[in-house]
């Protein structure tokens, strides 16, 4: 299964989501890949830790190989790296992809991605991959290399006015690219229960028919610190309330 983690807004959970969402499968025996799109790197770091700082190769060499004609193609296990998690592989992300993006866009490079992945599919039983905060080159490469797409949900309203031109989007994407390309639900992301401006936004998706998924993610400290030690939820706190929404929320995925 190839998910994709997106939404165009920004600081709504994806790398936060991606990250532990893939350590949970990989946790419970699945071979895991993450692709890291963003040029910020957050999942990159979040798994990696220090070893971030190394730059192995990753998505920007991948896309950047695509570029250039060679008899002998490139293999996309070159831009992977092992994180400390076992099971639990990563195509980590550098600033170099904010540079190779015009270059990659005039080429119409958009299949590459997906046509990698599909070659990966023997070796991988899940993937997932994290989108920069637009509907840019990358997003557009992983959505058409995708089958499944969840979308990060901050309860407020702007988020909200902005899910429907989201759903367009992948809808779009979907028509014209990627049939087998559907969107699996939104996650509520730092939901906080006893707030009444959460609920009734939450109840307003779910009026409208639209996916929303449960559980529904709580607000936590916990998962800055989290970030702060590159631990997953899963290896850092198996037993808090977050990991444990996680994992249910994982497991209604159905793997």
């Amino acid at each position: 299964m190839r998910r994709v983690v997106f939404n165009q807004k920004g600081g709504v959970g994806k790398s936060t989501i991606t990250s532990n969402l893939a350590a949970i499968a990989a946790a419970q025996g699945q071979r895991v890949l993450v692709i890291d799109l963003d040029c910020q790197g957050n999942t990159t770091r979040y798994l990696l830790g220090d070893a971030a700082d190394d730059t192995p190769p990753g998505s920007a060499e991948f896309f950047e190989s695509t570029l250039r004609f060679s008899v002998r193609t490139q293999p996309t296990g070159e831009f992977i790296v092992e994180t400390p998690w076992e099971h639990l592989h990563l195509m980590p992300a550098s600033a170099a992809l904010d540079e190779l993006h015009g270059k990659l866009e005039s080429r119409y490079k958009i299949y590459k991605l997906r046509d990698a992945l599909q070659a990966l599919a023997d070796d991988y039983d899940e993937i997932w991959i994290d989108t920069p905060p637009a509907l840019n080159f990358y997003t557009r490469s992983a959505l058409i290399a995708a089958q499944g797409c969840l979308i990060p949900f901050d309860c407020d309203d702007f988020s909200r006015r902005a899910l429907y031109g989201l759903l367009e989007a992948v809808q779009e994407i979907q028509a014209d690219h990627a049939p087998e390309l559907h969107v699996e639900g939104i996650i509520v992301n730092q939901f906080q229960a006893r707030a009444s401006l959460p609920q009734r936004v939450v109840q307003e998706l779910l009026d409208e028919g639209l996916p929303v998924l449960e559980p529904y993610l709580s607000s936590s400290v916990k998962v800055k610190e989290s970030h702060e030690l590159s631990r997953p939820m899963i290896h850092l706190d198996p037993r808090h309330k977050l990991t444990q929404e996680l994992v249910a929320l994982y497991e209604s995925l159905g793997g």
